[in-house]
């Protein structure tokens, strides 16, 4: 049998849409500062709302008056061989630095040290289906390998031919528009609208909305960040969901595992605005509205129209209806002279995902029954040795059959307990395999978690009187390369 892996030691094909037409411009001066590696992640997940919140109705003319609050830039300027227009929408989404809006207070207290970089280390592309039922958000690492179409330098006004960079590093050279090309070279998709976000609008739209829940099987703690969460369910507030999307250096999979955990943050906000009754107020769906656009840059097309449009056609729109990936890496540190370790995407499943796009595809098959829940470690890779603890004939081998078929490696010789009067299942495990014990316990409903020092690999299962079945888990591990699919109420508390 194998051996579970120990906790670490260390903590039907519409028409296409015609583009819009652009609307007033309003300009700001773009940054010169070069990009710089911020400690800082997601500063975009608040954006996905805009669009969300728009279809409580309130009006053409509130939402107007809130487009004024938008800094308008033209990603798309004398763009030109553009890949094909797909069907749906897709906008690119960009998180830029803006801790000189912050108080010297919160900087301190949120590690947000050190000048504002105006750089961007955050790009998602969100995919709104042509039948407005689904959004598909995958994240695009930002030391990602990329090679720029020639452009001119925005800070030294050199011309440059197609060079090799990371990702993120197009923002600083430049700006949106050799960002969308960039973007657009490398995914063959058709960016429809770009949306460009701080992240004190991010903190700012997180407090007005009062909060929001997240759940983590494992106790979190960054040093960097100054996040310190213990394994359980929390509600986070503006200034610490900033320490939770931001952290890179809770577990081994670095900027893989921070941008699972925005995925998962993102989730649990659409959650969040659309069941709370936020949609409903008025006053509140302003607050909430003017906080997420007061910080937001975004092209010309992207309006009033636009985001009404968008919002009647989404009032139905729930966790379920999203899903969340990374674009998947084929190698890790890739070396490239001049510009350091990179992430090279996977060629044939990069490809395959952004097909889905183009197609206004689901990225992945939809799973009937219900959400299976995700688990640090996956049953195949989990020994465990079952105990029927009841006076019922059989219940052993009934429950060491059902753990088989959900993929955990049974030993397949149940044994009785000592003692024929458990009423709550047990889940018994040495504190060396917590995680183990965790996802196996998640398999369980209702059961009972408890440390044994010293049973060693092989886990227990007390079979109780109130045992009725066992469900399917499976497993999240963000230090793979990305490329795995997952439904927003998959991610989100349940």
């Amino acid at each position: 049998m194998p051996t579970p892996p120990r906790s670490p030691r260390t903590t039907a094909t519409p028409q296409r849409r015609p583009q819009p037409s652009p609307g007033r411009a309003r300009r700001r001066a773009a940054p010169s500062a070069r990009a710089r590696k911020p400690r800082w992640g997601l500063r975009v997940v608040t954006t996905l709302s805009v669009v969300v919140l728009a279809s409580a109705g309130i009006g053409h003319a509130v939402m107007t008056s809130l487009e004024a609050d938008i800094v308008r830039v033209d990603p798309f300027k004398d763009m030109k061989n553009r890949p094909e227009a797909g069907h749906g929408m897709n906008v690119l989404l960009v998180g830029t630095d803006g801790r000189d809006k912050i108080g010297a207070e919160e900087r301190r207290k949120y590690r947000l040290g050190g000048a504002p970089c105006h750089c961007t280390d955050t790009i998602m592309i969100v995919h709104i289906s042509e039948d407005r039922e689904r959004a598909s958000v995958v994240s695009l690492p930002r030391d990602s390998y990329a090679v720029t179409p020639p452009h001119v330098d925005r800070t030294t006004g050199e011309r440059h031919g197609g060079h090799p960079i990371k990702l993120n590093a197009a923002y600083a050279e430049g700006g949106p528009q050799l960002t969308v090309r960039t973007v657009e070279g490398m995914t063959k998709v058709k960016i429809d609208h770009y949306l460009e976000v701080d992240f004190t609008s991010f903190m700012k739209t997180v407090d007005v909305v009062g909060g929001v829940r997240i759940c983590t099987a494992d106790p979190l703690k960054d040093s960097y960040t100054g996040l310190d969460l213990p394994a359980g369910q929390h509600t986070l507030e503006g200034g610490q969901a900033l320490q939770y999307v931001r952290a890179r250096h809770v577990d081994g999979a670095s900027d893989l595992g921070r941008m699972k955990r925005q995925q998962r943050f993102m989730a649990a906000l659409v959650d969040r605005v659309t069941s709370s009754g936020i949609m409903l107020n008025p006053m509140k769906f302003r607050d909430v509205t003017r906080a997420v656009l007061g910080s937001v840059r975004a092209d010309k097309g992207f309006g009033t129209d636009e985001m009404l449009d968008l919002g009647r056609a989404m009032r139905n729109f729930s966790p379920s209806s999203s899903e969340f990936t990374t674009v998947p890496i084929e190698g890790m540190g890739y070396a490239v002279e001049g510009v350091g370790s990179t992430l090279k995407w996977d060629p044939v499943k990069s490809e395959r995902l952004f097909h889905a796009l183009r197609e206004d595809r689901p990225l992945s098959a939809h799973r009937p029954g219900g959400a299976v829940p995700l688990v640090p470690v996956a049953p195949q890779r989990i020994s465990v040795q079952v105990e029927n603890g009841t006076s019922t004939p059989g219940l052993g081998r009934r429950v060491d059959a059902a753990l088989a078929a959900a993929g955990f490696v049974t030993t397949r010789t149940p044994v009785t307990h000592a003692t024929d009067d458990v009423k709550r299942t047990v889940v018994a495990y040495d504190p060396r395999w917590d995680r183990s014990a965790k996802s196996l316990a998640t398999a369980l409903p209702g059961s009972e978690l408890r440390p044994v020092a010293g049973l060693g690999a092989t886990l227990k299962v007390i079979a109780g009187t109130d045992f009725d079945r066992v469900r399917k888990v499976r497993a999240e591990d963000p230090g793979q390369g990305g490329g795995g699919v997952v439904r927003g109420d998959e991610v989100a508390c349940s």
